[in-house]
């Protein structure tokens, strides 16, 4: 078996895709995620595009012990520089520098020539290599290059120090057969191929992200780039949790494998879609809700019989529990504890305190509290990104009335600390109501509704409602969620969540 790396970019590539911006604390989240998976390298971001993006490198750097840390940067002395500032903490440090190739690139947007391109390429690999013995070269739009041109921007690469080279696709244009063939080309072509390994990076605007990865693989790449949920520019990067498993389920075929720990994907999945406000689609492969579901009663019996029928997986594989009902309000804190511990979630006895109050006042409503459950439970009460309650608003109570036939009325009273605060306000309904009632006790800046979304944590009349809302302010979205069996205090909370962001970051 070839060992396969994972490089994953969800804090640079997938962070970056619109909806999907994180702060410091929640990127630091993530990245513990990854050290878990046991990914091979963290993209940890872009460090020049901005002072945020240079501190998460940075703290990143800091805290990850266990996996290489890159900072991705332009074809520039500046860049790198900045580029090295940040990733130099690193146990295990990376420069990723790259410059785009093909024709309609490098006339309409570097404008330069090819041999500029080639002489810049060549003493930026040269200068970086100075900070770190580690240096990936990615040749920018490769799948729509010269595919001598390819050869010659690699063995400058290589002569001048790269020790990865990535041949991305970097608009999601080619196709399986084409990308094997492109990288065994550059592979036989390139005089010191030997010395480096070669890399793919597959966005999915046709689809083919993951098929185009692991033809590169067939290829001859070693290093697969990729992000959680394929989350990324336009439509996407290479899933990760995709790509790790169909190298996993079909080892016949690609006789190759990841350093992965799969038990861990359903997890991290879980935690870049609560950080980033979104759901898993249904039909979402490995970590989607009926990705291990079977409705059909052919597939049902044969299921039965024989889960290989129509599983070629284990939903335990991934890190999906079986178990369904698993507590209730006669549980105690013991059991809750190791509960969230086969779960996959290692808490704090703080975490567990404060989750395990929410589950009691959950148990008391519902008849069972499902792995579901508590998987929301803590997703919403041990992410590091909330604000700390005494520095923000929390509800103290509510009351609404609405009908069909009179403008529905909402009552709404926060606490601040020791302050206390207190509206009537009238909407179109019960939450438009207490969202102009919050919007008068904390008059906010400026801002529109990105998102306002209703999920359910599970089956039943008696399920959680998971209420998510993104708000629009200055550019940047700010994200709170809600969770409880009433959907019109899931809202307010998810409200109040997403207001006490925003209300720190104009602070």
């Amino acid at each position: 078996m070839d060992r396969i790396k994972i490089f994953d970019t969800t804090l640079r590539d997938g962070e970056q895709s619109p909806g999907c911006s994180m702060n410091l604390q929640e990127k630091l989240e993530v990245a513990r995620c990854l050290e878990k998976l046991h990914v091979d390298v963290i993209e940890a971001g872009f460090a020049i595009s901005g002072p945020q993006d240079f501190k998460s490198v940075q703290e990143i750097s800091k805290v990850i012990k266990n996996a290489e840390v890159a900072s991705l940067s332009r074809a520039l002395e500046k860049d790198i520089d900045v580029a090295w500032d940040a990733v130099k903490d690193a146990v295990s440090p990376r420069i990723h520098t790259f410059i785009a190739t093909s024709p309609l690139h490098m006339e309409y947007k570097l404008r330069m020539t090819p041999e500029k391109v080639l002489e810049q390429a060549g003493a930026m690999v040269a200068y970086a290599k100075k900070y770190c013995n580690n240096v990936e070269f990615s040749a920018e739009d490769a799948t729509r290059s010269d595919l001598d041109f390819l050869v010659r921007i690699t063995e400058i690469a290589i002569a001048n120090g790269a020790t990865v080279i990535n041949l991305p696709d970097t608009v999601g244009y080619t196709t399986p057969a084409e990308m094997e063939y492109l990288i065994k080309y550059v592979m036989e072509n390139a005089k010191g191929a030997e010395k480096a390994e070669f890399s793919v990076h597959c966005h999915n605007d046709l689809g083919m992200a993951v098929a185009n990865s692991l033809a590169g693989v067939q290829g001859g790449a070693r290093q697969i780039e990729c992000t959680i949920n394929g989350l990324g520019e336009r439509a996407g990067n290479t899933s990760m949790e995709e790509v790790v498993m169909a190298l996993r389920t079909r080892a016949d075929m690609y006789e190759a494998a990841t350093g992965i720990d799969t038990k861990q994907i359903y997890n991290a999945s879980r935690t870049v879609y609560n950080i980033i406000g979104q759901t898993a689609p249904l039909n979402k492969p490995i970590v989607g809700k009926n990705a291990f579901a079977h409705e059909s009663g052919i597939h049902q019996h044969g299921v039965l019989a024989n889960k290989k029928t129509y599983e070629i997986m284990t939903p335990e594989i991934v890190g999906v529990q079986t178990n369904n009902l698993v507590l209730g309000k006669h549980s105690g804190r013991h059991a809750f504890k190791q509960r969230t511990s086969e779960l996959g979630y290692q808490l704090t006895d703080e975490e567990v305190n404060r989750c395990f109050g929410e589950f009691q006042l959950v148990a008391d409503k519902k008849k069972t509290v499902t792995d579901r459950d508590l998987e929301a439970i803590i997703s919403h009460h041990v992410s590091a990104h909330q604000i700390p309650e005494a520095e923000g608003y929390k509800l103290d109570w509510f009351s609404v009335y609405t009908s069909n036939f009179t403008t529905a009325t909402c009552t709404i009273q926060l606490k601040k600390g020791d302050e206390v605060f207190e509206e009537v306000k009238l909407g179109d309904g019960p939450i438009d109501a207490a969202y102009n009632a919050i919007d008068a006790i904390i008059q906010p800046k400026e801002h529109v509704f990105n998102t306002y979304q209703i999920a359910s944590t599970s089956e039943g009349q008696d399920t959680l409602g998971d209420v998510t809302v993104k708000l629009l302010a200055d550019g940047r979205t700010y994200t709170g969620r809600g969770l409880s069996t009433d959907v019109i205090e899931a809202s307010i909370v998810a409200y109040i969540k997403a207001m006490n962001r925003l209300m720190a970051e104009e602070d």
